[in-house]
């Protein structure tokens, strides 16, 4: 039951990290140094989703669930998890590289509002 429940933490974490990714841009707005951990998870993001990789937390829920006594998946976490919401079975290539132009132009909107709220702010001395 541990095991299980290690995998459905790690689920949480998983779609938490994802959230992130697609709005931390947004979470800038009011907390400007999370830049530093924002950058690094967007490219890991795109890099996810443009290669046709799968990330490594989907391979260690799979290995906690084993554990556990279930079977495990196939596939990436977006597309066990999240696809199945969003989108009919049957993720192609095409639809990974366009959900990735979607975060990146997300992140553009997300990134450009910050820039033009830091030129909006008078400086202080």
């Amino acid at each position: 039951m541990a095991w299980r429940a290690l995998a459905d933490g790690l689920v949480l974490v998983h779609l938490a990290f994802v959230a992130f990714v697609v709005f931390g841009g947004f979470l800038l707005w009011r907390w400007p140094r999370l830049i530093f951990a924002h950058i690094p998870a967007l490219a890991w993001g795109v890099w996810i989703e443009l290669s046709g990789q799968i990330c490594p937390l989907t391979y260690l829920e799979n290995h906690l669930r084993h554990l556990a006594g279930e079977a495990g998946y196939r596939g990436g976490f977006l597309n066990h998890y999240l696809l199945p919401i969003l989108y009919p079975p049957g993720l192609t290539r095409a639809d990974q590289w366009v959900l990735a132009g979607i975060l990146i132009a997300l992140n553009v909107l997300a990134y450009g509002g910050l820039l033009k709220r830091q030129r909006a702010r008078p400086i202080s001395r």
